[in-house]
């Protein structure tokens, strides 16, 4: 076994998070945050949002300048899953998973307060909303319509009722977020196909 592949195998979070292409300014601190999402989320939610929590602290951490290179680790670490809790209907009780507000303050030790007003930065920052897939647990964007249309020829066309063809297209093009005759995983097993 070539020695990448063990160090690869005794820390995979460290692989994990090389992946996430984080720079190497901002690494220590966006590691003290994902660590706080991992947490919260392995107690209080679930993989899913620990995921996703990665991608935004991620994509926080590359911004020029990043803005967590100001504030408590913990602070944005609460903004982060609750920016994504908002987006993903987190606090809707008929839901599962299902939080409350206050559930995710007092899991982060940070004022609900303080967390709202951060995690608006946060949407901001990264124009999060209901629309933007890449911050939707596949759950929810199975359910939105508006993730699904695309202009064809002028006309606004909801994608799943498009040929195959047609859904390929949209999908490498970026789109809609997967090819929806073939699911997520389809879509994953083809583009590894190449």
């Amino acid at each position: 076994m070539p020695i990448s592949a063990l160090v690869l195998c005794q820390n995979p979070a460290v692989a994990e998070l090389d992946e996430l292409k984080i720079p190497k300014a901002t690494r220590p601190v966006a590691e003290d945050i994902i660590e706080i999402t991992d947490g919260v989320c392995a107690t209080l939610l679930d993989a899913d949002y620990a995921g996703l929590a990665r991608q935004v602290v991620a994509k926080l951490a590359r911004k020029r300048p990043s803005p967590l290179l100001s504030g408590r680790s913990a602070t944005w670490a609460a903004a982060v899953v609750y920016a994504l809790g908002q987006v993903n209907f987190l606090f809707d009780s008929s839901r599962e998973p299902h939080s409350s507000a206050d559930e995710l303050s007092a899991a982060f030790g940070v004022a609900k307060s303080t967390m709202s007003s951060k995690a608006k930065q946060v949407r901001d920052l990264l124009k999060m909303s209901y629309f933007s897939a890449e911050f939707l647990r596949a759950d929810v964007v199975a359910e939105n319509p508006m993730v699904w249309f695309i202009e064809v020829d002028g006309l606004a066309m909801d994608s799943r009722s498009l040929p195959i063809d047609y859904q390929l297209v949209a999908f490498r093009r970026g789109y809609i977020p997967y090819i929806p005759a073939l699911g997520p995983e389809g879509t994953a097993a083809l583009m590894d196909r190449g």
